[in-house]
């Protein structure tokens, strides 16, 4: 799905998503990533099943006021003790489908909040 969203400055703006694939400004991401409004960063999980503590560590170390956790294709919600970390920074945690991740980030983004989207990748759906 294509987003249509104008800001000023050079913030990161989701443009695009869908299967195996996010686009950031102009640059097509095909792997798990981290985007805040200043940065873009490769994340290890590459599915939901693979997610734990140590990958909330690396959303925790951005310091956000609020991350989203896209989880794929379908919400999945993460085992209370793999986010403890965000809950001891007093870092809000968000979870949902990737592509709504996607949404709410850039209105959060464009509201000037300090955001960090977690992002596994979409997977192609089988029919």
């Amino acid at each position: 799905m294509k987003i249509q969203l104008e800001t000023g400055g050079s913030r990161n703006i989701i443009r695009a998503y869908g299967p195996g694939r996010v686009t950031v400004n102009r640059d097509v991401y095909t792997t798990s990533l981290i985007v805040t409004p200043d940065q873009i960063q490769d994340w290890p999980p590459r599915v939901f099943t693979e997610l734990n503590e140590t990958h909330f560590e690396i959303i925790a170390g951005l310091e956000p006021e609020v991350a989203i956790l896209g989880t794929g294709h379908r919400q999945h919600f993460p085992k209370p003790d793999a986010i403890q970390i965000l809950t001891r920074a007093n870092i809000g945690l968000e979870v949902m489908d990737t592509g709504a991740a996607c949404r709410t980030y850039n209105i959060l983004m464009g509201e000037g909040r300090r955001v960090a989207a977690a992002l596994l990748m979409i997977e192609s759906q089988k029919i």
